[in-house]
């Protein structure tokens, strides 16, 4: 019985591991790709600007 506690307790401390390093993975990408992110994300609120102007 000793044997599964362990094991169950194993298994969650490399599902934490695992979501921590796809969160650094994730940060990461963010940092590298920031000046590209920031563009896309410009052009996409002016033009929703733009045509929100357009209905009123």
């Amino acid at each position: 019985m000793l044997h599964i506690k362990e094991f169950l307790l194993e298994e969650d401390a490399v599902g934490v591991i695992e979501v921590v390093l796809i969160l650094v993975v994730l940060i990461g990408l963010v940092i590298v790709f920031k000046t590209q992110i920031n563009k896309l994300l410009t052009g996409i609120f002016s033009e929703i600007n733009k045509q929100s102007k357009e209905v009123y």
